[in-house]
């Protein structure tokens, strides 16, 4: 495991433009950099650098991050072999350190939240598309209020049934642990049963600025008072709320509100 300290030295001598100048011809244009976006064709380009803040984005097909997010999706890489490739760029030693049995169990937390968050994403999408009331219900409102097939595929967007438990079977009679369903948030654990958070609306998944979904925000399409119309994911080991202070998903955000 990388220790703390390089990762800090690594991030400060990272300079965005430079790092993706390596693999993407820029031409400067304002206070950013542009170029044709190497994750999909196009002929007009559509990525933009910000060296001021540090990140990328493409607007053509939505993809953004800072300079370890692109190396990593660019190269294929892990996290760690984004950081080391990185190291090497910038002739940084990298220093190594056991990991603590603390810091395994976090990891393997993590990776199984973000294991049934990927899991539940499919769910909803494809609940949206292939089940009768999704198409009936979630469907046929994005279509009414003007959403395009090819932005609802984008955002992945979804739907969870109006059956209380329904997602919550599913998943487990998939094999995902109510544990970690409940930690997510997406189910929520009551006195005698465990139900769905989200059941009975239309879903917006929440996304990293790497594209990872972390978390989700629903609307109810009920008229109904004592029914929030709005609810989001609770925080969990793997979302934060002060995320959503992204310009991507503030973005999502917007889409949300006017939905």
């Amino acid at each position: 495991m990388i220790d703390h300290g390089t990762i800090s030295r690594i991030f400060d001598a990272i300079e965005i433009v430079d790092v993706i100048q390596d693999f993407v011809t820029l031409k400067k244009r304002g206070a950013n950099y542009m170029g044709l976006c190497p994750f999909h064709n196009e002929k007009t380009p559509s990525f933009s650098v910000s060296p001021s803040k540090g990140i990328y984005k493409c607007f053509g097909c939505d993809r953004g991050g800072n300079a370890v997010n692109f190396i990593m999706e660019h190269e294929h890489l892990s996290y760690p072999e984004a950081l080391r490739f990185l190291a090497k760029k910038y002739n940084i030693e990298v220093v190594e350190k056991e990991r603590t049995a603390e810091e395994i169990q976090q990891q393997n937390e993590r990776e199984s939240l973000q294991v049934v968050t990927t899991y539940a994403q499919k769910y909803f999408t494809e609940t949206l598309f292939n089940s009768v009331e999704g198409m009936a219900v979630g469907l046929s409102y994005f279509k009414e209020r003007g959403f395009r097939q090819d932005t609802i595929k984008k955002f992945q967007l979804g739907y969870c049934p109006e059956k209380k438990d329904a997602f919550t079977t599913s998943a487990r009679n998939a094999g995902y642990k109510v544990d970690y369903l409940v930690k997510s948030g997406l189910s929520i654990q009551g006195e005698s049963k465990t139900f769905d958070r989200f059941s009975g609306r239309i879903i917006f998944p929440i996304h990293s600025l790497s594209g990872t979904v972390i978390g989700f925000g629903g609307r109810t399409l009920k008229s109904e008072q004592k029914t929030a119309k709005y609810i989001n994911s609770p925080e969990s080991e793997i979302y934060n709320k002060l995320i959503e202070n992204s310009k991507k998903n503030e973005y999502l955000v917007r889409i949300i509100r006017t939905a």
